[in-house]
């Protein structure tokens, strides 16, 4: 009994690797549209849907650095023209090649304009998380127009 699951198991295994071989060997116009668009596009060492995402997302802050090999995105001070009593800094990192909530992180700086100084203040989690949310949103929705278009 055990030889015969072994060899319906080995069986199955070996149509299952036919399979993807005559797939590989086929056209290249063969593809199915969807791997256009697959959740792991990188050519940059990190996600790109999430590399782009990020950059459209802070587009109207000042970049300090950015670093697409590491995944990094680093802003200047940024000061919101309605409240010029504070400044804001992130940092984005894309940790993965896949495109996944767990594959970025935000961290936020925040100072606030005391007696003509700059004093750093606490930064709110549910900002990081919004602005997480955010970029996420926009990572997927750049993923399915790739997908439809």
């Amino acid at each position: 009994m055990v030889l015969s699951g072994h060899k319906t198991l080995k069986g199955g295994l070996l149509l299952a690797l036919s399979c993807g071989l005559l797939a590989a060997c086929g056209g290249g116009n063969d593809r199915p549209q969807a791997d256009l668009a697959a959740s792991r596009v990188t050519s940059i060492g990190i996600n790109g849907y999430l590399w782009r995402a990020s950059l459209e997302t802070l587009s109207f802050m000042p970049l300090l650095q950015t670093d697409s090999d590491g995944g990094v995105i680093l802003t200047d001070w940024y000061i919101n023209p309605n409240a010029t009593n504070e400044r804001m800094k992130l940092t984005v990192t894309i940790l993965d090649q896949d495109l996944r909530a767990d594959a970025l992180r935000v961290a936020a700086s925040r100072q606030t304009l005391q007696n003509g100084q700059w004093v750093d203040a606490p930064v709110q989690a549910a900002t990081t998380q919004k602005l997480e949310e955010i970029i996420l949103t926009r990572a997927r929705d750049l993923r399915r127009r790739a997908i439809s278009g």
